[in-house]
């Protein structure tokens, strides 16, 4: 790649960062997304994708359990199966074209859920799901994160939040936790696509730590939580056009 190419996509990753970060995702469908856009070779894209993950999804990981917002048990209901279905995923090469547009629709229907009163959703009470429900989720998720190169929040976060099964603050620490288990499953299971890894890696993670570090400040102390299901409204509309369009 050329300088400018860099800068660019470097300048890109970290205002995805941002936005991802600010709802405890990592930002991996907007990584790939700007790949796609710069013709980054497709066997790089998604260990990239995912290596920028764990960065971000890390930091989210520190900050909301350092602020007493991670559901822990939630997470682990979800993480026991999601993990080694991720690992699974992460080993196959499968064309998704078969199931990116149903998730795409799928997404944009949950973020007009959210963006349609998302105060009375906030403030919803909220329950603990049996394992009956959270372990067969936690393996589809995690095969899916697996196949995609995502950590699977993207997917995790509206089910929690319709659903009822956290606040949307605590929502965004199992999301975060969720990211990065599958994350670096995933990777773990592609370990051979380590190898393609691009030589400018050091600077999309210096740009993601950046964008992370003001995302996941907003998400953890400054946005109310009717704001914070509309920004991951409009993180799972960007990600549904995403996977509808490409």
């Amino acid at each position: 790649m050329d300088s400018t190419t860099i800068v660019w996509i470097a300048l890109l990753m970290a205002a995805g960062a941002a936005l991802y970060a600010s709802v405890g995702h990592g930002g991996a469908s907007a990584y790939l997304a700007i790949m796609a856009l710069f013709s980054v070779a497709p066997e790089t894209m998604r260990p990239t994708a995912l290596a920028l993950n764990l960065v971000v999804a890390g930091m989210g990981v520190a900050r909301y359990w350092l602020k007493g917002q991670t559901n822990i048990h939630l997470l682990l209901s979800f993480a026991v199966t999601a993990v080694p279905a991720a690992f699974l995923g992460g080993m196959i090469d499968l064309g998704a074209d078969f199931y990116k547009p149903l998730v795409g629709v799928l997404l944009l229907a949950a973020a007009a859920r959210l963006f349609w009163q998302p105060t009375q959703i906030a403030d919803r009470p909220v329950h603990q799901p049996s394992l009956a429900v959270t372990l067969p989720t936690g393996l589809a998720l995690g095969l899916l994160a697996g196949l995609t190169g995502t950590g699977g929040g993207i997917f995790l976060s509206p089910l929690i939040i319709l659903f009822a099964w956290e606040t949307p603050r605590h929502t965004s620490g199992v999301a975060a936790g969720f990211i990065f288990l599958n994350s670096l499953a995933g990777l773990a299971g592609n370990v051979a696509a380590v190898q393609a890894l691009p030589p400018e890696l050091p600077f999309f993670v210096v740009a993601v730590i950046a964008g992370a570090a003001l995302g996941t400040w907003l998400g953890v102390e400054r946005l109310p939580r009717a704001r914070l299901l509309q920004a991951l409204a409009l993180v799972l509309t960007l990600a549904g056009f995403k996977l509808i369009v490409t």
